[in-house]
């Protein structure tokens, strides 16, 4: 995973001035957890918080929030930080592989990120999410990408005019493909003004089935779904639905812990102790 720091740190620098706001997405995020967990006051750990704009909108709704971030988009946190205060708000700027926190959390959340590295990067990140950082009542909410939607997606190349009244100042493309086989969508973007300096992401995507058998021996298991923002009844049968095969890129994953991982909770206090 080389690539992360310096793919999102890039990106960051060229979408900052006009995506580093609070808007709808940091809202409906909001919304989504107040649908899932209910809207009284709670811990939240935020993953891969990017500009800090969904933990400030987490904040402004009574929440206390640590969130974490790799890359210098964290830098642009600093104004919710100053707004909010740091009993509403911290910014962690480091790994959240490595990563320690004071205490537990309610809630768990990583927006628009699960899925870089591989299946293994994945399952570690969620035991830590199970044995070290979730209450044993708490809830994890996860953005996962949806394979189907990212498939259809192959060859595509997309041309993204600079807007700088609206803070876009590059002139960017985009060239996605799929790898059918290991079900990762390949992302590759440059500046025109450097169609040299050329950076790719590699995104890891999971239908719910497969999302189930990575979290086997993680300490989590999927109680939920939601699509567009509706919860999903997963039992049901889904043929020809056009959310998960042409609307929904990403659907939020709704993950608590199980026995297993609850005892590995007890566990790791036991030894720190």
């Amino acid at each position: 995973m080389d690539w992360v720091e310096d793919f999102y740190s890039r990106t960051g620098r060229w979408w900052a001035e006009a995506e580093s706001g609070l808007g709808d997405r940091d809202r409906g995020r909001v919304e989504r957890l107040h649908r899932v967990c209910g809207s009284e006051p709670r811990r939240v750990l935020e993953l891969g918080c990017g500009y800090g704009t969904t933990a400030a909108a987490f904040a402004d709704a009574g929440h206390q929030v640590v969130a974490v971030e790799l890359t210098d988009r964290a830098d642009q946190a600093k104004a919710h930080l100053e707004r909010l205060g740091p009993e509403r708000l911290q910014i962690v700027r480091g790994d959240f592989y490595t990563a320690t926190f004071a205490g537990r959390f309610d809630t768990v959340t990583y927006w628009n990120g699960f899925g870089i590295g591989s299946d293994a990067d994945q399952r570690r990140l969620l035991r830590r999410i199970a044995e070290e950082w979730l209450e044993p009542d708490g809830t994890a909410l996860v953005d996962v990408y949806n394979p189907l939607v990212w498939a259809s997606w192959d060859g595509e190349v997309e041309l993204l005019q600079a807007n700088p009244e609206r803070g876009y100042h590059h002139e960017l493309q985009q060239h996605l493909t799929f790898d059918p086989v290991t079900a990762t969508a390949v992302d590759t973007w440059w500046d025109t003004a450097e169609p040299e300096r050329r950076i790719t992401q590699r995104l890891r995507c999971y239908t719910p089935a497969d999302l189930r058998l990575l979290l086997e021996g993680t300490g989590l298991a999927l109680a939920g779904v939601l699509v567009g923002g509706e919860p999903v009844d997963l039992a049901a049968d889904h043929t020809g639905d056009a959310a998960w095969l042409r609307d929904h890129y990403e659907y939020l994953a709704v993950l608590e812990p199980t026995s297993e991982g609850a005892r590995a909770q007890d566990a790791r206090r036991y030894s720190e102790e």
